[in-house]
């Protein structure tokens, strides 16, 4: 009778329906207060707490006690858990639970080929920009998804945060929990957050196209919310609402390690504290990321073994796939042993039961249990504002728990049940019957045999014996769901074949079974089982520990070429070389450099050593390293922010991708600085970014200290857009390119004198301030140029309006107008011999440099290329073929001039003591095609040497080789696999590289996002 009235009301628990005071009821109320009592149990109230023989008192939505010994009331319904599990239920802070996903435009493949939208079309008193769009908030779109609340129960959560993915600045989430229901009755904390990230999302704008227009429009959105709070002038919902979430927690989602630190660097430039969403690779720049003090909601996203059987598609794997399969899951541990605090998130899995195998596994590779219960509870439930309700089991929390057979973390463990505000939803039956033991089976036509049933209680395996003369053994496929059961095995010894049992248990004590029998797919009779005797377990007997499989470590950058071991500084001696000074003293033979200190100490011949490590250099050629004054390596998400023609507050500082193997190619060919540049699609582009090659070290490690601050312009077809089709965007014309720089310039010297104008609240505006630095001679302009007449356009405009050209890039036509630009002081970057490769470049000639380099100008050769960034040597050379140029001087095109045209000769250019040591040892003259760089120092510290990146590389295939046969052992020991697949090279940026890189992202995302 008592297993009755549980059983009813356990029924009647299911279909609870609390009362809401607001809502009428059609009928009559049916109010009941499901009070429960949990005896017996083993309660883990928090990660530090656990009580053993615990009673759980519930009543209605919430906890009413929690201890040992505790009385039971009367009227409560008991359950005894005979020494099972209760923890609190799992929270997930990052999801798009509930929320409908928003619709993407179909990517348009460039700016070009479509309607330009340049400010929002949203109807409404909104903000100027799509993806700028605080006013939507979850709790107003948020609705209940029977279906993937069913899933997420069933993996152990109780409560999320439902967050609406779409945008920059993106709204407010809401933590909900995974009850059943109506909307009102799971709101936990309707604004549990303002959500940002990088992602402009299916804003139909122009602006942002790359990501460094994401991040300058998110800047720009801080500065005109702050004027927002102080001005008269409009009303704008999306500033408003902006300026009011401002107090709530800010969580970001941030794609990459790399992000995370961008991300972090906008948050302490408005004095925010982000709580970032990141993607699970910060193990590989962990040091950078714990200094962000960010706290971060982590995925267990671990990638699936590669199939390498096929070896010619495990060629394919590049050693960064290799190692980021390997090191993946060692992510969380990672952040742990460092001290960083951090949520999991299910968020990126295909399907939510795939968590707990996936936790197992970062268990495996160092996560504690502890940290892994925080950080799905404690730590969500405080990143949402929710510990009050949840997280733990705490008296007045509500009633969300977890009823498990075992530890939560161990292999086998089952969740039963999951309770979510008081309500019982069953995950897994709890009381089934123990089928482990050995039966007497008898079959319809085969006689007798006996059944063997091992393995654990959940998860039963089987065995079938003959008996009699034939006592062969077959292993059988044993399947349960509930009391059904079905056996199959094939009777190899016996021409009978395929024998298929279906049936159900027809007696529980002793157990029993009968049902149908299939032979070779007919019906064929039925069939028995009767118990007769209990499993016997097998002795335990002590196992010899287990070799730890080899795991490699990380490398810096975590892709091919990176350093186990970064290189050091030292005090080296370079003896007996011909040395290149680039001063007075011109080229010096038998001579020796001395770098201390990451400097050059000193030039010239028989210098002692001390402790010094000596070099012998006989035979060698030394020369100040390379400068590559025109470079699109090392940015990411797009090189040109084309969706205006002045995008001047856009920074290549904001995306200096410190991954990129140009750098450490670059290396190789003697390039030790390089100035990272905007694109051509703008008249006014972006910020530019001057780099020293530090491989190895984080983007804002490379950054060149100390360097004045340069600005990319640009003229002719590209800013123009003659390229493209249907372009809507001014200009459309030369014409129209002149009269951006006469407006840009115009409304930079009101603005000027406006933030002068005392008592003033001027809305600060990151494109007029480049501008305004620009015109104080605090910012340099180079100028992308090619035709005669656009050149003195933009030298008049510059005398017109007050400010400077600092340098003439490309300029194949400078020596038509070499003696104006001596005039005026501007120096030329140019090619080599590029020319004809479209119309405004017919007239260009490879004799230019030599011309401009004659009249007097400052003169240098550039790449705007990656691959031609790795012989800027030979490049130099070329000036000598066309029209004679002296080595010395051919030399100095690419080291000293680019060093005098970006301000920075009185620390690199030349070998002079007291300059960085940034120095190449060639193995002959520089300026030779057959002249290699034997070693590259940068700041003193070697970051090429040709004899180390041999061993590097055999060291690195052996890597691989030893990855991949990780991967052959993870395959048959039964992982999931996937596709051998090499990942897409990375995108080579030049000066007209331009591209919707959020269209192109969001399109990938939409195709392969899960969640």
């Amino acid at each position: 009778m008592k297993k009755i009235l549980l059983a009813l009301a356990l029924v009647f628990s299911t279909a609870f329906l609390f009362a809401q005071q607001t809502y009428p009821v059609n009928g009559s109320y049916d109010i009941r207060p499901g009070m429960y009592a949990f005896t017996n149990a083993n309660i883990v109230v928090n990660a530090n707490q656990t009580i053993s023989n615990g009673v759980l008192l519930i009543k209605d939505k919430t906890i009413q006690s929690v201890g040992s010994g505790t009385s039971i009331p009367k009227g409560y319904v008991v359950i005894d858990l005979k020494g099972k599990y209760i923890y609190p239920s799992l929270i997930d802070a990052f999801t798009s639970y509930g929320i409908t996903e928003a619709t993407r435009s179909a990517p348009t493949g460039g700016f070009g080929n479509r309607q330009s939208v340049f400010t929002s079309t949203k109807k409404g008193p909104y903000g100027w920009n799509e993806s700028i769009r605080p006013e939507i908030e979850a709790r107003n779109i948020f609705a209940i998804d029977a279906k993937k609340a069913d899933d997420l129960r069933k993996a152990g959560f109780g409560s999320v945060n439902a967050i609406s993915r779409d945008g920059i600045a993106r709204g407010t989430s809401a933590a909900v929990t995974l009850a059943n229901g109506r909307e009102n009755e799971v709101m936990l904390n309707d604004q549990s957050a303002a959500n940002y990230s990088f992602n402009r999302g299916t804003s139909s704008n122009d602006y942002p196209s790359s990501l460094m227009g994401s991040i300058s429009l998110l800047r720009q959105t801080y500065l005109d919310a702050n004027w927002y709070k102080g001005q008269k002038e409009e009303y704008n919902i999306s500033l408003e609402q902006f300026n009011k979430q401002q107090s709530l927690p800010q969580l970001f989602e941030a794609d990459g390690w790399a992000n995370i630190l961008r991300a972090d660097k906008v948050a302490k430039e408005f004095g925010k504290s982000y709580i970032i969403k990141s993607t699970g690779d910060e193990y590989q720049r962990i040091d950078a990321v714990k200094a962000t003090g960010a706290t971060l909601i982590i995925p267990i996203t671990f990638p699936k073994a590669f199939d390498v059987e096929n070896p010619t598609e495990a060629r394919n794997l590049s050693l960064a796939q290799l190692k980021g399969w390997e090191l993946a899951p060692t992510n969380p541990g990672a952040l742990e042993k460092a001290g960083i605090k951090f949520a999991l998130t299910s968020f990126g899995l295909e399907t939510p039961k795939e968590f707990w195998t996936n936790i197992q596994q970062a268990i495996a590779h160092g996560l504690t249990e502890k940290q892994a219960l925080m950080s799905v509870t404690e730590v969500p439930a405080a990143i949402l504002g929710i510990s009050d309700k949840v997280g733990s089991i705490e008296k007045g929390k509500l009633a969300n728990f977890l009823i498990t057979s075992d530890n939560l973390f161990k292999t086998g463990n089952i969740i039963y049940e999951n309770w979510v505000q008081g309500n019982r939803y069953v995950v897994s039956k709890m009381d089934i019957t123990d089928l482990r033991g050995t039966y007497t089976l008898n079959i319809d036509g085969m006689g007798s045999a006996l059944l063997k049933i091992t393995g654990s209680a959940t998860a039963p395996t089987a065995a079938i014996e003959r008996l009699g003369a034939d006592s062969a053994k077959m292993n059988a496929t044993f399947n349960r769901n509930g009391d059904w059961v079905n056996i199959y095995f094939n009777s190899r010894k016996n021409p009978v074949g395929d024998v298929r049992l279906s049936g159900y248990l027809t007696a529980a004590n002793p157990v029993a079974f009968s049902g149908d029998v299939m032979i070779n797919g007919l019906d064929a009779g039925s069939w028995s089982a009767t118990f007769k005797e209990a499993a016997k377990e097998n002795p335990k007997r002590d196992e010899p520990a287990k070799p730890a499989a080899t795991q490699g470590g990380l490398i810096f950058p975590f892709i091919a070429f990176g350093n186990e071991k970064m290189p050091v500084q030292e005090t080296v001696l370079l003896k007996n070389a011909t040395v290149w000074t680039n001063e007075k003293d011109g080229i010096l033979t038998n001579a020796d450099v001395l770098l201390e200190g990451g400097k050059i100490k000193a030039v010239g011949k028989n210098l002692s050593a001390g402790a010094a490590k000596v070099i012998d250099a006989t035979g060698k050629h030394i020369t100040p390293g390379l400068i590559d004054e025109h470079s699109h390596i090392a940015g990411t998400g797009g090189i040109n922010e084309g969706g205006q023609s002045n995008s001047a507050e856009v920074r290549i500082a904001d995306i200096i991708n410190s991954e990129d193997v140009n750098i450490y190619r670059q290396l190789a060919g003697g390039v030790t600085s390089s100035q990272i540049l905007h694109g051509s699609a703008n008249a006014i582009g972006g910020q530019s970014q001057l780099i020293k090659l530090r491989w190895g070290k984080t983007p804002e490690e490379l950054k060149f200290a100390g360097a004045d601050g340069f600005i990319k312009f640009a003229l002719g077809e590209n800013v123009k857009q003659s390229s493209s089709q249907n372009n809507q965007r001014f200009p459309a014309t030369r014409m129209g390119v002149e009269q951006v720089y006469i407006d840009a310039f115009t409304r930079a010297r009101e603005y000027e004198k406006a933030l002068a104008a005392k008592g003033s609240n001027v809305r600060r505006d990151l494109e007029l301030d480049a501008l305004v630095e620009i015109l104080n001679n605090k910012r340099f302009i180079t100028c992308h140029s090619y035709v005669q007449s656009e050149i003195n356009m933009l030298i008049h405009v510059a005398d017109s309006l007050g400010f400077k050209i600092n340098t003439f890039t490309h300029i194949l036509e400078g020596y038509k107008v070499a003696d104006k630009m001596k005039a005026h002081g501007i120096a030329a970057s140019t090619f080599s011999d590029w020319w004809a490769y479209k119309m405004e470049v017919q007239e260009a000639i490879p004799y230019n440099g030599k011309i401009m380099h004659n009249v007097g100008i400052t003169t240098a050769f550039n790449s705007d290329d990656a691959e031609m960034a790795r012989r800027l040597n030979q490049e130099a050379g070329k000036s000598v073929l066309y029209g004679g140029v002296s080595e010395v001087d051919a030399l100095k095109f690419v080291t000293l001039n680019p060093a005098r045209m970006l301000h920075i000769d009185n620390k690199v250019g030349s070998l002079k003591p007291g300059k960085d040591a940034d120095v190449v040892v060639w193995s002959a003259n520089p300026l030779s095609i057959y002249a290699k760089a034997e070693k590259t120092f940068v700041d003193g510290i070697a970051y090429w040497d040709i004899e180390r990146d041999a061993a590097v590389q055999k060291a690195q295939n052996a890597e691989k080789a030893r990855i991949i046969q990780k991967l052959l052992a993870s395959k048959s020991a039964g992982a999931r696999t996937q596709r051998a697949s090499g990942q897409a090279p990375p995108r080579l940026y030049h000066c007209e590289s331009e591209e919707d890189y959020w269209a192109e992202v969001n399109k990938t995302e939409g195709e392969h996002n899960h969640e």
